[in-house]
């Protein structure tokens, strides 16, 4: 039997109608800025090597089975992602087969820029290594051939490649490429993206300290682990950070002792990678967290590790990360489609954010990185305090010593511009950073404060509010690309500060310490951080540098210009 259905009920209808349809397009209900916006991007990258010279137990038979069981477990999930091909497991008949297999709409086959011994030979070089791969900065990298060298032995490698799969790669990865490499394969073969390592302190001895934390970069045409802050002198190739450092435990981790340690993505570590309650909470901060722009990580791992090691990991995160695509909270993509993208929306780097609003059970830090094409920040909450553990500036001036000269040595740095270095100048007994303090009753505290308020309501700008407990007000930061603006809301009289201090034994870059700047030399090159609201000052031998606001009010320029003397 047909009813007629009341005119407010029909409305009302339509109505939740509409609602549901503006939910499902993802419009109008939420602002512009809002976390909700940005894309949450996951690239699996798994790179392969023929050989391992370091263990005779992991034979070519055993890193084949590797690549393999990768295979496998991305197609049980449907997961797209993307192969880095070493020169020697190029020229190998096995991976050419099962690699020219895999369709090219969910896998990419890229290049994984170390240098073996057929590589060399092949472009008329003599090799110098212990191995035919020797792992060494001056023999396994780019950086330990001269500019004409690590020319030919692109040309030998992307010929090769074409001649295989028919195509150049769009994307070439390694723990570290030079500058001059990246923009050969750039101008002449059109990359579209790279990838290099997270930022470590002496592990496998290499070093890069100080850089663009996560996501990705623009680099410097001089410095490939600079960022350029103009276009005219960057390299438009977009270079990912590789490996999902935790936010919070990687930076100091291995403090005090000869080597730093590793806490990340990465499927073979038993905390980290390869612990499901680790797992699952570093997706939920990548998900969750301010991110700006975009949040970034990569999955996936060297078959060096061999799949015995790494599977237990990977049947942990592949159906996570596929439970998260299939609830459209990541986009899962190979490493060019990310690159692409990016190319395609910023023309200059832009400014991300990492945030954990929540630490694991049994730990109440919480963190902010934050990114620009001008510099990087840490800030670091834990047992109710607050402390920048680290500001590092950015200068596409200031040039790696790897643009145009041959590595020497068996290790390898690249460095950008510090101000503040919660790593390299602490030691166990006394940590460094620039901490939040005040004065009551005449005696210096630290400030404490609750649960931080962290969003990005205007695009370009990080909003910080941190609830205090001592005064009952509220410290607000502001963040953007070039600068930092600071105070505390309500109580004008509070005699608030930052105070920073470093171990008795760092080695400091400050020159010059005056009302409104600070000078700083460091690697040769000269650069100086300036206030336009608060007073720089050195108060004690023990306070390398106290910050005090005007008027309530402390911003810091981080974008100033540096010379190279």
């Amino acid at each position: 039997m047909n009813k007629k259905i009341p005119g407010f009920i029909l409305i009302g209808v339509v109505c939740l109608y509409l609602l549901s349809s503006f939910g499902k397009s993802g419009k109008h209900l939420h602002h512009p800025g809002s976390n909700k916006d940005h894309p949450k991007i996951v690239n699996i990258v798994n790179f392969i090597r023929l050989l391992e010279p370091r263990d005779p137990k992991i034979t070519e038979d055993v890193l084949y089975q590797t690549v393999v069981k990768q295979v496998q477990m991305m197609k049980k999930y449907h997961l797209r992602g993307t192969f880095l091909l070493q020169y020697d497991a190029l020229m190998d008949p096995r991976y050419q087969k099962l690699l020219k297999s895999l369709p090219r709409n969910s896998f990419e086959i890229g290049a994984w820029w170390e240098i073996p011994q057929p590589l060399v030979e092949n472009a008329g070089l003599k090799w110098r290594g212990r191995y035919p791969w020797d792992w060494r900065a001056n023999i396994g990298f780019s950086t330990g051939y001269s500019p004409k060298e690590r020319e030919k032995l692109v040309d030998v490698y992307m010929h090769d490649f074409k001649k295989i799969f028919g195509y150049y790669p769009q994307t070439v990865g390694s723990w570290f490429i030079d500058s001059h490499t990246l923009n050969y394969l750039y101008q002449k073969y059109k990359i579209v993206a790279s990838c290099n390592c997270k930022d470590q302190f002496g592990t496998d001895g290499y070093t890069l300290w100080g850089g663009y934390w996560n996501q990705a970069y623009y680099p410097s045409k001089i410095n490939s682990y600079m960022p350029a802050q103009n276009e005219k002198n960057q390299i438009s190739v977009p270079i990912f950070r590789m490996l999902g450092s935790d936010p919070i435990r990687q930076y100091d981790e291995g403090l005090g002792t000869n080597r730093q340690g590793v806490v990340t993505l990465e499927p073979v570590y038993k905390f980290g990678g390869g612990d499901s309650a680790w797992v699952n909470w570093y997706f939920n901060q990548l998900v969750e967290g301010t991110c700006m722009e975009y949040a970034y990580t990569q999955a996936g791992q060297e078959n060096s590790f061999t799949w015995d090691a790494m599977k237990k990991g990977f049947n942990i995160q592949l159906p996570l990360i596929a439970r998260l695509r299939d609830e459209h909270k990541i986009k899962v993509e190979t490493l060019s489609e990310s690159g692409i993208w990016f190319r395609k929306h910023y023309k200059t780097t832009p400014a991300t954010s990492v945030t954990v609003n929540e630490d694991l059970k049994g730990s109440d830090r919480k963190t902010v990185w934050f990114d620009s094409r001008f510099y990087r920040l840490n800030l670091l909450w834990g047992n109710g305090t607050l402390r920048f553990r680290d500001i590092h500036l950015f200068n596409e001036n200031f040039p790696s010593i790897y643009a145009t000269n041959k590595a020497t040595s068996n290790e390898c740095s690249f460095f950008t511009l510090p101000f503040v270095d919660g790593y390299i100048w602490s030691s166990p007994g006394k940590i460094a950073g620039l901490r939040f303090k005040a004065i009551v009753d005449g005696k210096e505290i630290l400030i404490e404060g609750k649960d931080p308020i962290v969003t990005n309501a205007v695009p370009g700008n990080l909003h910080i509010s941190w609830p205090l407990k001592s005064f009952n007000e509220t410290l607000v930061m502001d963040i953007d690309e070039r600068q930092i603006k600071i105070n505390i809301t309500g109580d004008q009289s509070i005699n608030w500060f930052l105070d920073l201090t470093a171990a008795p034994a760092a080695n400091l870059p400050f020159q010059n310490i005056n009302s409104t700047r600070v000078d700083c030399r460091f690697e040769n090159m000269n650069y100086s951080i300036t206030t336009s609201k608060g007073i720089f000052s050195k108060p004690s031998d023990s306070t390398i540098l106290r910050i005090a606001p005007e008027k309530n009010v402390i911003i810091l320029n981080l974008a100033g210009v540096s010379q190279k003397k």
